[in-house]
């Protein structure tokens, strides 16, 4: 199973993807190489990801500082002896603090156990992740794609990469989780470079447009859904 450990392996998937689709080849002499974007394996990166669940960028980076602060080192044992309290200072909602407290608890009694599940496929990951409340699909894709840093994976539900897919290929709508997966068959097996070449070609769009911060989704951000509240 291909990875994406290095700036190596996204130049590599960058040549193939441009070789092969002329929308990815204007998306990348717009925006050049996109950046690796790793995040770290196990509850920390699950974490990461969780906390970064219908924020924008700056304020998920925030509190992620603040989290990483209290706990340390960062590990499912060390998050549950952090009071509540501590945790809403540190800028988290209370559905936050319920899903990170479920998903430690799995992690720390071994019902859940990221390190065998980082060798299972993507379909097995999804689902003992998503069993977890608060926990859904566009978590699951962002864990995959960045903490298990595997190259073909794809986040399909993602808002911003919705937009990116509808610009860069003239769409008159943005495209649906079925349309999203279509387009993409195209990109195998580096749907991961894919998504990060365009998820690098809308955030300059959003840059040279000008607009407001509140207007336009950021960059890694999914499409709400209910098994992912705020």
């Amino acid at each position: 199973m291909r990875r994406i450990g290095s700036e190596i392996d996204i130049r590599e998937g960058v040549a193939a993807l441009t070789r092969a689709c002329p929308h990815l080849a204007h998306v990348h002499a717009v925006a050049g190489d996109p950046p690796l974007r790793a995040r770290p394996k196990g509850f920390e990166g699950l974490a990461c990801v969780i906390v970064g669940q219908q924020l924008s960028i700056a304020s998920a980076d925030a509190i992620w500082s603040r989290l990483q602060a209290g706990v340390r080192p960062f590990d499912a044992a060390n998050f549950l002896a952090l009071a509540d309290e501590d945790l809403r200072r540190a800028g988290l909602s209370r559905v936050k603090i319920t899903t990170l407290c479920t998903a430690a608890q799995v992690i720390s009694n071994g019902t859940l156990r990221l390190d065998a599940l980082a060798k299972a496929p993507d379909e097995t990951i999804h689902a003992e992740l998503t069993a977890l409340k608060g926990i859904g699909p566009w978590t699951a894709d962002i864990y995959i794609m960045f903490s298990l840093a595997r190259a073909d994976a794809w986040s399909p539900g993602d808002l911003a990469l919705q937009h990116a897919v509808k610009d860069a290929l003239g769409l008159d709508e943005r495209p649906d989780l079925l349309r999203m997966n279509e387009i993409a068959e195209a990109w195998r097996p580096w749907r991961g470079v894919a998504a990060r070449l365009l998820w690098s070609y809308y955030a300059l769009r959003r840059r040279t447009k000008a607009a407001p911060t509140n207007s336009l989704p950021s960059p890694g951000r999914r499409a709400r859904t209910s098994a992912e509240p705020a």
